[in-house]
């Protein structure tokens, strides 16, 4: 995901994209108009990668992350994952 958005950023500004993990502030340089439900699932994913990341927050995610929690996510960031590809595209 953030791979896409930033490969957004830089065909909408012609510039490297900026060194951040932070789906959110990478969706607002991309140019594209994304949705309100888009944009809270960036938030969220974006907190994924911050939870499995730190120590103090693996176990709680780790916890967190049931079959069908699990399920749902994969669902909803493949979902945005084609969208983006697909506007990236145009």
């Amino acid at each position: 995901m953030e791979k896409l958005l930033k490969a957004c950023v830089v065909k909408q500004t012609l510039k490297n994209a900026t060194f951040t993990h932070d789906l959110t502030k990478l969706s607002q340089l991309t140019g594209l108009n994304f949705s309100e439900d888009q944009l809270d699932n960036l938030d969220t994913i974006t907190t994924f990668h911050l939870n499995a990341r730190y120590d103090s927050f693996k176990k709680a995610f780790y916890q967190k992350c049931t079959y069908n929690f699990t399920k749902e996510w994969i669902d909803k960031i493949e979902t945005l994952r084609l969208w983006i590809k697909e506007e990236l595209l145009k």
